[in-house]
């Protein structure tokens, strides 16, 4: 079931890639962006992480605390932060409990091939943990830019 405008954000427990526990209510009373990712150290999923890094200080100057999520296990977050100097937070759902809540679990093809996987999507809460804005079946370029817009306004 997927979310809409004015939803509460979905309960969930996280692993950092340091092995810390996340719960994304912790980071409530400012605004919270959550995006999901397909797979850690892939094109796409790289330059994605690699543009919120380069907005961090934006977004964090604009009171915002932005997340990466997808179900990689924290090892591979943590090899794939190091790897391209990302400073994003980066949390696994190795369970997929919160990919779920999130309505971003889903069949996926690609060359021909059916598949069960992450949908790229992106997320704003406020302060108060309502939906304010969303973004599905995400095209990177430029995403992160487009986010912070909306964290601003």
């Amino acid at each position: 079931m997927a979310l809409a405008i004015g939803d509460i954000l979905p309960a969930g427990e996280l692993v950092l890639a340091d092995g810390t526990p996340l719960s994304l209510h912790h980071r409530l009373g400012k605004p919270l962006v959550v995006y999901f990712y397909p797979k850690a150290d892939t094109t796409g999923c790289t330059r994605e992480a690699q543009d919120f890094s380069a907005l961090a200080d934006d977004f964090a100057q604009a009171g915002a605390s932005v997340v990466g999520i997808s179900r990689d296990a924290p090892a591979k977050l943590a090899r794939f932060a190091g790897k391209h100097a990302l400073t994003v937070t980066l949390a696994s759902d190795a369970d997929g409990a919160v990919c779920e809540a999130f309505g971003v679990w889903g069949e996926k093809q690609m060359y021909g091939r059916t598949y069960m996987g992450i949908e790229r999507a992106t997320f704003l809460f406020d302060g108060a943990g309502r939906l304010v804005r969303e973004w599905r079946k995400v095209k990177v370029a430029g995403h992160a830019a487009d986010v912070l817009a909306a964290v601003r306004s």
